[in-house]
């Protein structure tokens, strides 16, 4: 028996080494600083470290990496929970992913794995990096939540499970590193930074999460959307409204229609702690509903996209920086009511009290989470157990055309009974007994069987460009759908489709987010009065991937079955690719394939010689205008052999040359323009050329102002923002926030790339580059160097005022914020080559022209696309659409020897829009002159 002395060492000793190994080295010892101090904040490389540091150190932390950065730094989520909830984490995960699924689970089940389970919470920060209270706060929660013993921290580490997750490493790094460069703290700021805080698209990275382009949105893609499926996200960012401290949830409409309702009811129970917590803790200023801009319309973002996953996405906008600031006296912001409760006073407002918000934030969901786990897990299986049903039968969603529909059919029927009214009743919105329209003009469209929605979709493996197809169906296996694929061919409704064709079943739980990615959005008339101007919406109004995707697919309203397996959950798809027939004379690339550019360049690259096919080759099965041939050789076969199994091409071989007239294919030498702190949709091209092969240079407006351009480029790339309004006027809503450093505060290595396009000194550069040959690309807004070139065109969206002059269309009339649009394409240009006739575009307020009606004749001026139609809208919302009936979207119009090229919808827009990327790619190649049939060269 051991004495009792010896018992009480041996628990000193145990709990001294306990208290040894928990011993959570604080920030201010790590990092020199409190978290929160004024002037000061931590980059990137010392966060890292200390995140190992108290993983290390604490057993209530798992660190996981989930991936590189576009820079190659590691990306960490830390796991954080109770011991004993971390020694249990695959059984965890396993519970939460089972019921966000709900797939073969009964109610009662799902009520127990819910009572078994965790809450998984996700709490994000730096996402876009020059919001520094995100990195920060998340340093500071980390903290607490593994150092802290108090009761409400113990009971959290009981009940949740929390994803902290840093969504920016490489941002945190170039801002802090860029703060804190002056030595004298009060000359410190996070303004003009020189380049994009992520490495090509900056705060695009917030709209990359249903296509996921960028590596850091595949690493959080795969942790929310495979591996884990929380229940709650929370992402972190600023800034607040004018006079308030921080926006939150829940937030304005209109919310997206093909949400599950307990997904928008979850959001306000989670604002409503979040309010109550602050409010408790007597820290005024939080504003939600009609009190800021953010909704929840949207998909795309890091939260918004968590919404049509059934995951309670939340979003808070919070004030604060290093350098103290002042909340300005905004008077109507001081009134209390429904969107602010408790308003905040105007006064200096410091770094450390944004700090400590966040943490109330975050300590007010993950609190809520531990209270009502258990609602929580069964919540998000009750909502994936409404989609699988209303995927499996017939059903009628509920949007604005359809409800318009009713109103409709009630007006034109001549026989209709007028329901009675009651004008004192109506004014406070009250209908009589008795009153409302007749069930059977709902019926009439709600239970129409061409009104339903689809029970899925089929993908064909025949399209033209089946590669870009499974691009697309990779974006939907990344964010979690199921997919499934034909062994065999198999016949629906009367079609027949070839094995190997993509199905998607409506009949899973994130039917939200994938009958989004295939449908149309349906944005409502949104307007701040009755005949008053637009509400714009938050980001975009309309942005059905498989349309800018120019993805082939039927909608099928009917269940329907067939010979098919389910891809495993995550595995990306890569297409077989063929080289088919006898290819002893040479091979053929279609022109509709968009890897068919990369092939092409890495055929240029290596000293092969490219042809185009104007004409094509005509005939059923013959190559059409456009499409590339490669003469035969050993060099060729081995390179398009790897191009075909690599990226999914379907290349012909010919036994004999093309009886066709050909033309021989240069690479270009390419021009692309930025500016200084760097431009996003420049940005986008970047990594667009760079994934296609396109080697290609950077430029600033101080090259075009030196000259002699033509000795260095062929074609020069000016995406939206880049040229100015003739008149001075720039559309771009941000140019307030986009100041210019003075150059003696600029450091030496970014100096070149200070200034901007002007008409005094870069316009007639531009115009001595096009006379001597050089080829210009204007994208968007910067089509307004048409006007500055004095070509025979003019704005379509303009209306005559009474003193006889242009003024633009007032909002009243015509408004299209981010929409998809169709337009009609000449594809028989050099421009256009592989587009269909008609192809969907994306329109963000776009340009259109008219031109002048005798500068087609004389050659002045080619229209490219235009719309054909007074009803062009595909996806979105456009107000007025009409008056872009004949309008021009996109001309090209000689220019001395070169040719200027106007494309005014978003071609490349965040490399989403794939079926429009060949608006730009043919125009970075040089075509020579055209060969006769079965000549072996084609001349320059």
């Amino acid at each position: 028996m051991r004495s009792p002395i010896y018992l009480l060492v041996f628990l000193l000793l145990t709990s001294l080494s306990k208290g040894i190994a928990q011993t959570i080295p604080s920030p201010k010892e790590h990092f020199g600083f409190a978290i929160g101090d004024d002037y000061h904040l931590a980059n990137y490389t010392q966060t890292e470290a200390y995140f190992k540091k108290i993983a290390a150190a604490s057993n209530r932390v798992k660190l996981v990496d989930i991936g590189l950065t576009e820079e190659g730094r590691h990306q960490y989520m830390l796991l954080v929970s109770s011991p004993a909830n971390l020694a249990k984490l695959d059984r965890y995960k396993d519970i939460s992913t089972k019921l966000a699924r709900a797939e073969n689970l009964t109610n009662e089940q799902a009520h127990a794995l819910a009572s078994e389970g965790k809450a998984i919470v996700w709490i994000d920060g730096g996402l876009h990096a020059t919001e520094v209270v995100g990195a920060h706060q998340l340093i500071e929660t980390i903290y607490q939540m593994v150092s802290r013993t108090d009761p409400e921290t113990m009971r959290i580490l009981d009940n949740d499970i929390i994803l902290f997750t840093h969504a920016n490493p490489d941002g945190q790094e170039l801002v802090s590193n860029w703060y804190m460069r002056e030595k004298t703290p009060e000359k410190r700021s996070t303004d003009n930074l020189p380049r994009l805080y992520q490495k090509y698209i900056g705060h695009d990275n917030n709209r990359d999460f249903f296509i996921m382009n960028m590596k850091e949105t595949q690493n959080m893609g795969r942790q929310l959307f495979v591996e884990w499926i929380p229940q709650i996200m929370y992402n972190h960012h600023q800034r607040g409204p004018a006079g308030s401290v921080v926006a939150g949830p829940p937030y304005r409409d209109p919310f997206n229609y093909v949400f599950d309702p307990l997904m928008i009811t979850g959001i306000d129970a989670l604002g409503a702690a979040m309010i109550n917590r602050l409010n408790a803790e007597d820290k005024p200023g939080f504003t939600r509903l009609g009190g800021s801009v953010f909704s929840t319309w949207y998909n795309g973002g890091l939260r918004t996209t968590t919404h049509f996953h059934n995951m309670i996405g939340l979003l808070t906008e919070i004030i604060g920086n290093p350098t103290p600031e002042d909340i300005p006296l905004v008077p109507k912001r001081l009134i209390p009511n429904g969107n602010t409760p408790f308003p905040v006073r105007p006064q200096k407002w410091h770094f450390k009290q944004s700090i400590d918000y966040s943490v109330s934030l975050n300590y007010a969901v993950l609190g809520y989470a531990a209270r009502y786990s258990d609602d929580l897990l069964f919540n998000i299986y009750r909502m994936g157990k409404n989609s699988i049903e209303r995927g499996s039968k017939d059903y009628w969603a509920l949007t604005p055309k359809r409800i318009d529909a009713i109103e409709e059919a009630f007006n034109s029927d001549p026989k209709k009974v007028k329901p009675p009214t009651n004008a004192a009743l109506a004014q406070y919105g009250f209908v009589p007994r008795g009153g409302g329209m007749p069930i059977k003009y709902y019926d009439t469209i709600m239970t129409a069987p061409t009104q339903r929605d689809p029970r899925g979709f089929i993908i064909p493996a025949s399209q033209p460009d089946f590669a870009t197809a499974t691009k697309f169906v990779n974006a939907l296996i990344k964010t979690g759908i199921q997919i499934q694929q034909a062994t065999a061919d198999f016949t629906v409704a009367g079609k027949r489709y070839p094995a190997g064709s993509y199905v998607v079943k409506t009949d899973q739980a994130f039917r939200p987010h994938l009958l989004d990615m295939f449908e149309p959005q349906d944005h409502p008339n949104d307007f701040q009065y009755p005949g008053g101007p637009p509400v714009r919406p938050y980001d975009a109004a309309g942005w059905t991937l498989a349309y800018l995707m120019n993805v082939q697919f039927d909608r099928v309203l009917d269940g329907f079955d067939g010979p098919f397996k389910k891809l495993p959950l995550g595995e990306l798809q890569s297409p077989e690719g063929h080289v088919t027939g006898t290819p002893s004379a040479g091979y053929v690339l279609s022109a509709k394939a968009n890897n068919s550019f990369i092939a092409v360049n890495d055929l240029l690259a290596s000293g092969i010689e490219v042809f185009r096919m104007p004409n094509g080759t005509g005939g059923k099965s013959g190559s059409e205008a456009g499409d590339f041939f490669v003469s035969a050789s050993a060099k060729a076969k081995t390179m398009l052999d790897k191009s075909a199994k690599d990226l999914g091409l379907e290349v012909s071989g010919l036994a004999k040359r093309p009886a066709t007239m050909l033309s021989k294919v240069s690479p270009m030498r390419i021009a692309l323009w930025d500016t200084y702190g760097g431009s996003m949709p420049s940005g986008w091209v970047r990594w667009l050329m760079e994934q296609y092969h396109f080697p290609m240079d950077v430029i600033y407006p101080n090259d075009v102002d030196a000259g002699n351009l033509k000795k260095k480029y062929d074609v020069i790339v000016f995406v939206t923002r880049a040229i100015p309004a003739l008149d001075g006027k720039d559309e771009n809503p941000f140019q307030g926030m986009e100041r210019e450093p003075q150059k003696e505060n600029t450091p030496a290595e970014y100096q070149p790339r200070l200034g901007k396009i002007t008409a005094e000194k870069s316009i007639p550069q531009l115009k001595a580059f096009l006379e001597a040959g050089g080829n210009v690309v204007t994208i968007g807004s910067s089509t307004n160097l048409a006007y500055h070139l004095k070509l025979p065109v003019r704005n379509a969206l303009a209306e005559m005022t009474s003193s006889g002059k242009d003024r633009p269309l007032p909002n009243e009339k015509y408004y299209i914020p981010g929409s998809v649009l169709r337009v009609a394409v000449d594809s028989t240009q050099q421009a256009t080559w592989g587009l269909p006739a008609q192809t969907d575009v994306y329109f963000d307020a776009s340009p259109v022209f008219k031109l002048a009606p005798e500068a087609i004749a004389k050659g002045q001026v080619t229209p490219l696309a235009w719309f054909d139609t007074a009803k062009p809208l595909r996806s979105g919302w456009a107000w007025g659409q009409s008056y872009l009936q004949d309008g021009v979207a996109a001309f090209m119009a000689p220019v001395g020897a070169g040719k200027f090229y106007a494309f005014g919808p978003e071609i490349t827009f965040r490399a989403q829009a794939q079926g429009t990327f060949k608006m730009l790619f043919n125009q970075l190649y040089s075509i020579g002159k055209t060969s006769t049939p079965g000549s072996d060269a084609a001349g320059e």
